[in-house]
């Protein structure tokens, strides 16, 4: 059996299993592929735990650079694109069981159309604690129905704003945006957390 794992080849873990395609199966052109400096900016003013699912990877670019950074790394997605051998939909998906009970966390750029639906899953299935740390755009901060369902419990724990445009291209296509020039969309790291924060920190990375 080729394992799931991408990071320390020594460990063996528990696939996954596989669930059926639904409605909200992402399809290709909700693929959006992030550049790996953002798991550098990241690293430079949070400690991201060892144990990590990348739970949305697409082709692989933000697993590959965990790895790269010493991270043990789960990487699943529900559709192929070449990284991880799991398929899945991952708000179906239980925790797997070697996060229980760990320093752990889920991070990931998600489909744009769920990110709410992922968050709330994630928060749902860490254990206590440990963060959800997603990619959206510096926009998510708004809209009456993510204050109502993410903000309102004090889940946010942080906001990692990039100073600079960072890229996220559809499809994975890099110099086909950069040739385009660049991204026109800003976007931050946000943290959760299931327990409540006293205030929302936000940082410039």
């Amino acid at each position: 059996m080729a394992k799931d794992w991408t990071g320390n080849g020594n460990s063996v873990y528990k696939t996954l299993g596989a669930s059926n395609h639904t409605d909200k199966e992402r399809q290709s052109e909700d693929y959006y592929a992030t550049d790996p400096i953002a798991i550098d900016r990241l690293s430079t003013v949070f400690n991201i735990p060892l144990l990590v699912w990348e739970c949305a990877c697409g082709a692989g670019h933000l697993s590959r650079r965990l790895t790269e950074n010493g991270h043990i790394v789960f990487s699943s997605d529900i559709v192929d694109r070449g990284c991880g051998k799991v398929w899945t939909d991952f708000l179906k998906e239980p925790l797997p069981i070697e996060f229980e009970d760990t320093d752990c966390c889920i991070l990931t750029n998600p489909p744009y159309k769920y990110a709410t639906e992922f968050i709330e899953h994630a928060l749902d299935l860490l254990p206590e604690g440990q963060p959800a740390i997603f990619l959206l755009k510096t926009t998510a901060l708004e809209g009456k129905g993510r204050w109502e369902r993410l903000y309102r419990h004090g889940w946010l724990h942080e906001v990692y704003q990039f100073r600079e445009r960072l890229l996220c291209a559809k499809n994975g296509d890099f110099e086909r945006m950069r040739a385009g020039g660049g991204s026109a969309v800003s976007y931050a790291w946000f943290v959760f957390r299931k327990t409540p924060a006293r205030h929302t920190i936000i940082k410039w990375i």
